[in-house]
């Protein structure tokens, strides 16, 4: 079953709570995603680790539920 670009920007946001979360669905399925991740806990943190921390709060379902997410994070200008 797919999941809803709400339910992946409320899972975020649960996680990054200043998080600004953009989704945007790629391919119109439920499947494909994209999002952009603002937020001030990426301060200091290498791109790989503010990733896994999107990835830890999609809460595994990446690969499952979520079959597909390109991910771009930044810290708030």
């Amino acid at each position: 079953m797919a999941m809803s670009a709400q339910e992946i920007e409320t899972l975020i946001q649960a996680a990054l709570p200043d998080a600004q979360v953009t989704i945007t669905d790629l391919a119109g399925d439920g499947d494909h995603y994209a999002a952009h991740v603002v937020s001030g806990a990426f301060a200091g943190k290498p791109r790989v680790a503010q990733h896994k921390m999107v990835y830890e709060a999609l809460g595994g379902r990446m690969g499952g539920t979520l079959h597909a997410l390109q991910l771009t994070t930044a810290v708030p200008n």
